[in-house]
């Protein structure tokens, strides 16, 4: 079994995104409580400000795909949704990961 890495990108509707923002905070923080879950990042498209990345990491595919059917996902991502105009999701296997230097050393 290796880590996987989802990419969910969605675009809110017009005037969404600050409640989008603070709506996805709250999911992730009970999401990323869960058995399996390594990392979550969200972020925002530098010339689009409705255009959102979700990139989180899972230590397995399993547990990925037990959140993703269980009850407690529709639950947590049901005001996601309602806030979002579209939505598509890629899980990708990660193969290799490499770390930069940390700024102060450069």
């Amino acid at each position: 079994m290796s880590t996987v890495r989802t990419v969910l990108a969605m675009r809110t509707r017009p005037g969404c995104e600050e409640r989008f923002e603070a709506e996805w905070l709250a999911a992730a923080e009970k999401i990323g409580a869960l058995d399996g879950c390594l990392r979550q990042d969200l972020v925002r498209d530098a010339d689009d400000p409705r255009s959102y990345l979700v990139i989180s990491d899972w230590a397995d595919r399993e547990r990925l795909d037990a959140f993703g059917r269980s009850g407690q996902r529709d639950e947590l991502l049901r005001v996601i949704r309602d806030l979002r105009e579209s939505a598509q999701r890629h899980t990708y296997q990660v193969l290799h990961s490499m770390r930069g230097r940390p700024e102060e050393n450069r």
